[in-house]
């Protein structure tokens, strides 16, 4: 009996264990078509991707994705939750970028439902809802008078300002005071930009308008400015100056702001300055200008303002404007500030992560003379050499030759971009601008172009603005300031000195991780001009193909001297999975 017994527990647990290795067996197999065959297996497989391009655990498993990239194989994509990402910004701080081995090396992908922008002009009255993290509009109360859901668009009341009226009527009102229709104002900066309708509504006059904001957390101004087909980026005041150089701007608007213009001892008030051309206008509308329980922030707007000599052109309601003087004469004037002059050796257009000074920038010099009313009335203006490009060894030779270069190269360009001059393209960005040729020979189309002057390269982008243009600092070793998906066209000549140091020739960062920012900027179906050497326009070729961009290699113009050839490339309108959102 006991015999029998043991046989039976032992041929029990014989079928116990069979029964385990046969559902091992099934889940093995179910685990498997769940991979290979589900899209659950993709989303796997793609965190799996994203884990070796987010990662920077292992920095050599970063330089190992950068050679396959390079060498053609396709970049991952970054995962749902950065579609909307701007590296370097945060709401609460000013910009700071992580280091080249912790920046995420993945593509960027849209949000779900994203659709290809509504084309210029139709874009300033009316976005795609599902193109804005929509989510967080809902709840800002700040737009509940600027935008309205409107089916699956977002459309702009009264154009999309709080002043009564809207944002024309507002213009008329300063129109009365400032000669914004007389073609003596063409450069404008806009300083916390709302959703951007003063920058869109100016073009009417002729008025080129920046606008910046910092990136916040629900109300996205540059974002809704870029959507619109509005010049903005991302930017903030803090310690630092505004990358933009010396008297570049004929008007500087601020309104509704939460700047504190005369915090620190006036020193934003003296930033605005630096960037205010000799006799340009700064208006400021908004609580601190008399409204109610701010008599000490409209005293103090005051007193800076008289420190400064500004002319009191008007005060109307919230509204102030002053003229900027045309001269030091009257500096510096007796002031509780403790606000004078910067020494002569300062620099007052060095602007990349340059701090703050509390001292005021001395007015250009006869020689370089940028006053309102001194340079051409626009456009006439545009292609004459300012008399900053004088400053410049052979400057005035060099500005008329790039202005007649770009005339032939923009032309041949068209013949091989059959939409360049198309309502599709309108942000537009010439990443290594230098004089600005390559915006001046579009200014007849329904473009504006973000001129971009490299940090590391001479300092150009003074005469950029004096021609009547617009443009920003910039070191392409770190990622731009804007929201992703937000050109519909980048251009860049000698890519590759972009990342090389100038003194050494050195390599300071490398070709995979700028072209994955150029993607992150560029919207689906937009288009990449790269015209460089062959051999760096091969580089460029193959890493083209690991990001997803269809591409073709051309010769260039046949008045063109040297070897360079151009690459020229399609953004392809891809998607993540359903089971990657």
């Amino acid at each position: 009996m006991g015999h029998g017994n043991l046989s039976m527990k032992k041929r029990s647990r014989q079928f116990h264990l069979l029964d385990l290795a046969s559902a091992a067996i099934f889940l093995a197999v179910a685990v498997f078509f769940l991979l290979v065959f589900t899209p659950f297996g993709d989303s796997v497989a793609a965190s799996g991707r994203r884990s070796l391009a987010l990662s920077d655990a292992d920095a050599g498993q970063r330089e190992r994705l950068v050679k396959l990239v390079s060498a053609g194989q396709p970049l991952p994509a970054c995962s749902a939750d950065v579609v909307h990402r701007v590296p370097c910004e945060d709401p609460r701080r000013e910009r700071h970028c992580p280091s080249p081995a912790d920046t995420l090396l993945c593509l960027v992908p849209p949000p779900r439902g994203y659709r290809i922008p509504v084309p210029w002009p139709d874009s300033l009255s009316k976005v795609w809802r599902s193109n804005m993290p929509h989510f967080k509009i809902a709840g800002a109360k700040v737009y509940q008078e600027l935008v309205k859901e409107d089916g699956p668009s977002f459309v702009f009341p009264d154009e999309g300002t709080l002043f009564p009226g809207g944002a024309m009527q507002y213009i008329e009102k300063l129109a009365q005071y400032i000669p914004i229709s007389k073609h003596e104002l063409r450069t404008a900066l806009d300083m916390g930009c709302g959703v951007a309708s003063l920058g869109g509504f100016l073009l009417n006059k002729g008025i080129l308008t920046l606008s910046f904001a910092p990136r916040d957390s629900d109300k996205c101004h540059v974002q809704f400015a870029l959507e619109r087909g509005v010049p903005a980026v991302v930017a903030m005041l803090g310690t630092r100056r505004l990358p933009f150089p010396a008297y570049a701007f004929d008007l500087i608007h601020c309104a509704r702001s939460l700047i504190p213009f005369t915090a620190h001892n006036g020193t934003y008030f003296v930033e605005a300055d630096r960037l205010l051309r000799p006799g340009g206008y700064f208006v400021i509308s908004g609580p601190a200008v008399q409204g109610d329980n701010q008599d000490k922030d409209w005293t103090d707007l005051q007193a800076v303002a008289h420190a400064l000599c500004y002319e009191l052109i008007v005060v109307e309601g919230n509204t102030v404007i002053w003229r900027k003087p045309v001269s030091d004469a009257c500096l510096p004037n007796q002031n509780v500030f403790g606000l004078d002059l910067c020494s002569e050796s300062h620099d007052p257009s060095y602007a990349w992560y340059t701090e703050l000074e509390n001292c005021v920038s001395r007015m250009p010099s006869a020689n370089e003379d940028s006053a309102i009313g001194s340079l051409l009335e626009w456009p006439l203006r545009l292609n004459r050499p300012p008399p900053r490009a004088a400053l410049m060894k052979n400057g005035v030779a060099a500005f008329q030759a790039d202005t007649r270069r770009w005339v032939r190269r923009i032309t041949y360009y068209k013949s091989l971009i059959s939409n360049l001059a198309s309502p599709s393209i309108r942000n537009v960005m010439d990443m290594n601008a230098f004089f600005g040729g390559f915006a001046a020979s579009l200014m007849k189309d329904p473009v504006w172009v973000m001129n971009v002057v490299p940090a590391r390269k001479p300092s150009t982008l003074g005469v950029i603005y004096d021609r009547g243009l617009i443009g920003i600092h910039h070191d392409w070793c770190e990622p731009f300031p804007t929201y992703p998906r937000a050109y519909d066209l980048i251009h860049v000549t000698s890519i590759d000195s972009l990342i090389r140091d100038t003194l050494t020739g050195n390599y300071r960062c490398n070709l995979v991780d700028l072209m994955v920012e150029m993607d992150r900027m560029l919207r689906p179906e937009g288009t990449i001009i790269i015209r460089d050497s062959a051999d760096a326009i091969e580089k460029a070729a193959q890493i083209a193909h690991g990001i997803r961009w269809t591409s073709s290699v051309y010769e260039t113009e046949l008045e063109s001297a040297g070897s360079e050839k151009l690459l020229i490339a399609t953004k392809v309108f891809w998607k993540l999975s359903t089971a990657s959102l």
